[in-house]
């Protein structure tokens, strides 16, 4: 399958077992590391702070990780990162995990636009610049 974005890491150490698998809980690590690479590789960054000082963020809505197989030590992985759906004021993630021709994992996370106010408050919004010129859902699913 053809991806809107290919984010690769190596599996370290520190996350696996003595069996060397990867505890379950980093796919989760893997699919935000992919998603911030992605933000990246637009220009963009998952923080974005307006002229005004109020700051633009990502919060997670859902996130949902579905294993097909371990992780394992030292073994490169290929996160692929697609859009799913864009809607007015979220995203729906699709992540597909990979080492070599292997699926690993299917992650999914929905990501809501928000204004993140310095009293902690969040506020979702329409999709705005920066981030509304940039995304577009994938083609390739």
């Amino acid at each position: 399958m053809k991806s809107q974005f290919v984010y690769q890491r190596r599996v370290a150490f520190a996350e696996t077992d003595m069996a060397g698998i990867a505890h379950f809980s980093n796919y989760y690590r893997y699919m935000e590391e992919a998603e911030h690479a992605y933000y990246r590789s637009l220009g963009l960054s998952i923080m974005h702070t307006r002229d005004d000082g109020v700051v633009i963020g990502w919060p997670r809505v859902t996130a949902q990780c579905q294993y097909l197989a371990p992780a394992r030590y030292d073994r490169i992985l290929s996160i692929h990162v697609n859009i799913e759906r864009l809607g007015a004021k979220s995203i729906s993630w699709r992540m597909d995990i990979f080492d070599g021709k292997q699926k690993l994992a299917v992650g999914r996370m929905k990501t809501a636009c928000c204004l993140c106010r310095e009293e902690g408050k969040l506020e979702s919004i329409l999709i705005a610049p920066p981030f509304s010129d940039c995304f577009e859902e994938s083609p390739f699913l």
